[in-house]
């Protein structure tokens, strides 16, 4: 327990499972987000707006009727999850915690080693609700912060009943490693890679607020994690004619945004910019463009396998004009995620997918909803994934 920063919860720990969808774990979550909208300076964190906006009563009922809506067998949750959360997304333990909770699970989450300043505001917000009563959950959450602690790693392993791991292909390699039960098992969300379409002919019909509203939302799809989620979009495709105007009308509006909003280091600059000058000087890359110092687009003439590998931060982008979505079926993998958009309607991409089965692509959400997790997350369903059936005959 050497160098272990427990943020929620007790050294010692034992697990508690609560039927799914539980009263005490619905109150719990619900008193959460009242707290968390008491934050001083809310607005300053628009990520802990949306948790808490996601932990809203309306929203946890809307999951609650969808689970027992769809789930006819008696379950139970599986026990104690370890959870291992990315280093790059601040908030995105929060919901994984909210996944094994509203399933009836206990839990041990492990923080980014980084102090970044919305785990302590969610973690002092937690610590207030527990204080209020809700003794069956104080038993259900261990948050720890630690770093190159293998020891408490594989005791977590070998005493948990199922281990998410969310992070890159070397992170999910290194706690694989380490030994689990034989009835516990890994759920593994690896680096993934996203993508935006966007319909031109819809854009040129805009009014002026409506358009700003649109940057504001992709802004919140990419820059509030410096596009590193892997559900933030790297690749834009414009569908339609290729209108310049029209694009350039939408960069200048999210440069706008971006420096109103987005505080851009000298730092991330250099990264950039060094990233910009390799690009556009590769001979797979068309023409290249600024709007400032904080838009930075490259214009593919094709798009090869690797369509992974085409990655921006800060507010690199790259770009690409298609008349229609052929081509996808050649370059999409399993690495590629969610698919955001702007212009269309839910069953053009119904019919799309319907006679194109591609190898990737999980979600299809509109532009603004990138980072919104959900319990369907990756293709699985955790509310399958993280209960077990009771059968009963």
């Amino acid at each position: 327990m050497n160098n272990i920063n427990f943020l929620v919860g007790k050294k010692t720990f034992k697990k508690k499972l609560l039927k799914p969808y539980d009263k005490e774990i619905c109150s719990f979550l619900e008193t959460f987000s009242s707290e968390l909208n008491k934050v001083k300076n809310l607005n300053l964190y628009p990520d802990i707006k949306t948790l808490s906006f996601f932990c809203r009563a309306k929203n946890i009922e809307k999951f609650k009727k969808n689970f027992f809506k769809n789930n006819i067998d008696l379950r139970s949750g599986l026990g104690l999850v370890f959870h291992i959360t990315p280093s790059n997304v601040p908030i995105n333990f929060a919901y994984s915690l909210i996944f094994g909770l509203l399933t009836g699970n206990s839990n041990i989450i492990k923080v980014p080693s980084q102090n970044f300043v919305q785990i302590k505001i969610i973690c002092d917000a937690i610590n207030k609700v527990l204080k209020k009563g809700f003794n069956n959950i104080k038993k259900m959450i261990q948050i720890v912060r630690y770093q190159d602690n293998d020891e408490f790693t594989k005791i977590a392993s070998l005493n948990c009943d199922v281990r998410i791991i969310w992070g890159g292909d070397n992170t999910i390699k290194k706690i694989r490693s380490f030994e689990i039960n034989p009835r516990a098992f890994d759920l593994s969300f690896a680096d993934r890679y996203s993508l935006s379409i966007i319909n031109t002919q819809k854009l040129i019909s805009l009014k002026s607020f409506e358009a700003r509203r649109l940057a504001e939302k992709f802004y919140n799809d990419t820059y509030l994690v410096d596009q590193n989620a892997c559900s933030s979009p790297h690749l834009i495709i414009w569908f339609g004619e290729n209108n310049q105007i029209v694009k350039d009308k939408f960069w200048l509006n999210l440069s706008n945004v971006v420096d109103k909003k987005y505080d851009l280091t000298d730092d991330m600059s250099m990264d950039k910019y060094t990233k910009f000058c390799k690009e556009a000087f590769s001979n797979k890359l068309g023409s290249f463009k600024k709007y400032k110092n904080n838009v930075y687009t490259l214009n593919l003439r094709d798009i090869k396998k690797d369509i992974d590998l085409l990655r921006g931060n800060y507010g690199f982008f790259y770009q690409i004009n298609s008349k229609n979505l052929k081509f996808l079926n050649k370059v999409i993998n399993k690495k590629v995620q969610t698919l955001t958009y702007y212009g269309f309607q839910k069953k053009f991409f119904q019919k799309f997918f319907n006679n194109n089965l591609l190898e990737g692509i999980d979600r299809v959400v509109p532009i603004g909803q990138a980072l919104n997790l959900d319990l369907v997350w990756d293709g699985y369903d955790l509310n399958k994934t993280l209960t077990r059936i009771i059968d009963i005959r």
